[in-house]
């Protein structure tokens, strides 16, 4: 059988073909939904505001997030409401987004990626590899590095404290009812980093409910709330008025800490200097001075 000959017309379409197909593949993605607050402000962060076609109900910061179509809750978002997007990308976080959520959406030939927020020092080598699915290799290596060089700062200055009187710790997620930081937190984790025993990682429960008997059993040496709205800064107050007779409350070691503490992202930095400053007794702001205050029996 003699072969076909090829005529050039036919290699140079397959040649555009190829070209076409493989410049389709590489394209970074421009519809991107994020399904989890703390992935949203991440894009904000390597600035890809412009590519972000929805958001949750719950991604409010940064203020420019509130004006994004909005897609539903955290733990139950409308698929219905994230495939009239038209995303060719969604961003899922493996504490909180089901993975029920993901697999239909890859069942529905949505492309997926999965955020995982497992340790604080996990969260630059997360951020790297974020910035390669999104095309921002830089701006991610960037702000990984920053984060990274933070916490061994702070993991070292807490080494060289010398011998701490600040030993145990408490974190309040909810004070009413009291729910604390467990195993495996991210607030454990920067407990850890920190220098200090999370009292609250005793059992297998990443976030237990803990009685005010067990609290005063354990009796931690500082205790940190996440700052919140005035409902739960008023449910604090009632709180520590209840714990007066711990050793944190009665010598002022009742610090309040912004709510980046709670979100694996740029602003998780920031709250672990504030903790890390609280510690070493730079300043302790107005809402922990409002709960101190309260504790002790004040205005």
């Amino acid at each position: 059988m003699t072969p076909r000959k090829i005529l050039p017309g036919t290699l140079i379409g397959f040649a555009l073909l190829f070209f076409c197909l493989h410049a389709a593949a590489a394209d970074p993605p421009r519809r991107i939904v994020s399904l989890a607050p703390n992935l949203t402000e991440i894009l904000f962060d390597l600035g890809l505001a412009d590519r972000i076609a929805g958001v949750t109900d719950y991604c409010l910061l940064p203020p420019a997030a509130r004006q994004k179509p909005k897609v539903g809750g955290f733990v139950n978002p409308s698929l219905e409401a994230v495939v009239a997007l038209r995303p060719d990308l969604v961003l899922l976080t493996d504490d909180g987004n089901p993975r029920a959520v993901a697999d239909r959406l890859r069942a529905l030939g949505i492309r997926t990626h999965v955020f995982k927020t497992g340790h604080i020092r996990d969260l630059p080598r997360e951020i790297r590899s974020l910035g390669e699915v999104l095309a921002v290799p830089g701006r991610a290596r960037e702000r990984a590095e920053t984060m990274a060089r933070t916490f061994e700062r702070i993991e070292k200055r807490a080494r060289t404290r010398g011998a701490p009187r600040i030993r145990t710790a408490l974190f309040i997620i909810q004070p009413e009812p009291l729910i604390v930081a467990g195993k495996g937190t991210t607030m454990d984790d920067a407990l850890t980093l920190l220098g200090l025993v999370n009292i609250g990682a005793a059992g297998r429960a990443a976030y237990p409910k803990l009685s005010l008997e067990s609290v005063l059993g354990r009796n931690p040496d500082v205790i940190f709330i996440a700052r919140g709205h005035d409902d739960v800064m008023a449910s604090a107050d009632r709180l520590l008025k209840r714990l007066r007779s711990l050793d944190a409350v009665r010598r002022g070691r009742v610090y309040t800490v912004g709510d980046g503490i709670l979100r694996p992202g740029p602003r998780l930095v920031d709250a672990l200097e504030e903790m890390a400053g609280r510690l070493q007794g730079r300043g302790s702001g107005a809402g922990a001075e409002r709960v101190r205050r309260s504790a002790r029996g004040g205005p």
